[in-house]
């Protein structure tokens, strides 16, 4: 049976792992105080009412999340906002130092699931060899600002 010493050595291990994977200053395997990850706002802040909503951007240690990017002029046709809107988050990525092959993660937001083949057909190759993982989903109600398509991702700085 295990001694609460044993056991509390464990836990402590764990909790430095939890800690450095959510960028909390902890002491790592080779006795090194890693730079504690701060939040850095990066893009531009939305307001409501005087109110901050949500950032255009912020990076976290070495990693970069670029809120969601629509289309929103015409044609609304799917092919080109999602060419558009895949056109800003590359802008957004390249500014803050990263780029599409260093996307990590893609959520995509519909406003017709019916358009998720045209979608497709210009997302295909965008990211390089290795695509990010992704998620795409269709809204109720459609996307805001009368886009068809937004997307949003998380980068890597490295």
């Amino acid at each position: 049976m295990e001694n609460k010493t044993t056991r509390r050595a464990s836990f402590k291990k764990m909790g430095m792992g939890l800690a450095a994977i959510f960028g909390i200053s902890s002491v790592n395997a080779m006795g090194k105080e890693p730079v504690k990850a701060t939040k850095e706002v990066v893009g531009d802040i939305t307001y409501d009412q005087e109110i901050p909503l949500f950032s255009g951007g912020v990076k976290h240690g070495n990693t970069l999340y670029i809120a969601g990017k629509g289309a929103h002029v015409e044609p609304y046709e799917i092919k080109a906002h999602t060419e558009i809107v895949l056109q800003e988050l590359q802008k957004e990525l390249e500014k803050h130092g990263s780029s599409m092959e260093k996307v990590l993660k893609v959520n995509v937001y519909l406003a017709d699931l019916g358009d998720y083949k045209g979608m497709n057909e210009v997302f295909r190759g965008r990211f390089g060899k290795n695509p990010p993982v992704r998620t795409t989903v269709a809204t109720y109600g459609g996307v805001p600002g009368d886009s068809l398509v937004e997307m949003d991702c998380i980068a890597s700085l490295d």
